[in-house]
C-alpha cells in the first residue's frame, strides 16, 4: 500500500531551505526567481504564519500556482472556497494579494492569486 498522506516535513524542510537559498543567492538567484516565489499566508485554524517556495506563473496582475502533488500538500487547502490573504515574494518586492484554490475535474489544483494595486509599473519607466 502506498502513503497517501502530507510529504513528511524531515523531507520537506530542507528542500524549502535549499530552494529558498537558491532564490536569494547572487549567481542562481535571478534565474530562480522567474519561476519560484515564496508565498507566506496565515493558516485558518492555527492562526500561525507559514512560508514556501512553490512555482508560478505571472500574468499581469494574476498570479497562477499549479499545486504538484496535491494531495500530500496541505497548504493550497487555506485558500478553499472564498480564499484568503496571501503574499508573495516577486522580482519588485513582496506583493500582497487574494488567493483562490481551484480544483478540476482530474484532481489538478490552481491557486489563483489577483494581486493587490494591479500591475507594477514597468522597469525602465519614469
Amino acid at each position: 500500500m502506498r502513503y497517501k498522506g502530507p510529504l513528511p516535513r524531515r523531507l520537506t524542510r530542507p528542500v524549502n531551505a535549499c530552494v529558498s537559498a537558491l532564490r536569494h543567492s547572487p549567481r542562481w538567484g535571478r534565474f530562480m526567481r522567474r519561476r519560484l516565489t515564496v508565498v507566506t499566508y496565515t493558516g485558518r485554524r492555527s492562526g500561525r504564519t507559514f512560508s514556501t517556495p512553490v512555482g508560478y506563473r505571472r500574468q499581469g496582475g494574476t498570479v497562477a500556482i499549479s499545486v504538484m502533488m496535491p494531495e500530500r500538500k496541505q497548504w493550497w487547502r487555506n485558500f478553499t472556497g472564498a480564499g484568503g490573504p496571501i503574499s508573495l515574494d516577486l522580482d519588485e518586492g513582496v506583493r500582497t494579494g487574494h488567493a483562490v484554490a481551484e480544483t478540476d475535474a482530474a484532481g489538478r489544483v490552481t491557486v489563483t492569486v489577483r494581486l493587490d494595486g494591479g500591475d507594477p509599473p514597468a522597469r525602465g519607466a519614469d
